[in-house]
């Protein structure tokens, strides 16, 4: 499945770039009308998602051009507009759905390290970082406290909630082989001895 994203914010294109190839699809981005116009003309998408406030052109004047070609390419509108007004003029003009912004797409992030919890996957300074499952289970946790104290028995626990067994033993293993995935870049996973660990940045 092939999708464009046509966003203009990039801090907000870029989460959902991650999520959507994360989760295995085939996705573009342009960051404005004019590129949006020209891209569905020129190629073939399974889906657009489509930001109504785009310079240069508008996005529904986008949705409207893609329509008269007698596309009927699925569009989800992503807005900041509350108004109805907005929203009966997508519709008519063919529009499958709508996504108010600001939504929240399941991401954590601590510095350069980004975690797309949808697709499972790692990032440090937009490099897929190799994991393995227990490995990334292990990262959430630590990402979902950073900066906090995380005891050995807090982490046993929560990996224990999702179904994987493992053991106060076991944990020093993954903790040592994830601390030697992610730490090529300014963070670390600091041990705090008899209490557990810390996921923290390096100062610069």
């Amino acid at each position: 499945m092939r999708i464009l994203i046509a966003e203009d914010d990039q801090v907000l294109a870029d989460g959902l770039l991650r999520s959507l190839r994360g989760a295995g699809y085939a996705v573009d981005q342009v960051s404005s009308g004019t590129e949006a116009d020209a891209a569905l003309a020129s190629h073939e998408f399974d889906l657009l998602i489509l930001d109504l406030g785009l310079p240069r052109l508008h996005g529904l004047e986008v949705l409207r051009k893609l329509r008269a070609r007698g596309s009927t390419l699925p569009v989800l509108i992503l807005t900041a507009a509350d108004s109805v007004d907005q929203r009966v003029k997508g519709l008519d003009l063919g529009a499958d759905d709508f996504m108010a912004k600001p939504f929240s797409l399941q991401e954590l992030e601590h510095g350069p390290l980004t975690f797309d919890a949808t697709g499972r996957v790692a990032y440090i300074n937009d490099q897929m970082i190799e994991l393995s499952a227990r490995e990334i289970s292990l990262l959430e946790v630590l990402l979902q406290r950073a900066g906090r104290l995380v005891s050995k028995d807090q982490l046993v626990t929560r990996l224990c909630e999702w179904g994987e067994e493992v053991s106060n033993n076991a944990i020093e293993v993954y903790i040592h082989r994830l601390r030697k995935k992610i730490e090529q870049g300014p963070i670390r996973i600091a041990t705090v001895r008899g209490l557990g660990y810390c996921l923290e940045k390096i100062a610069g």
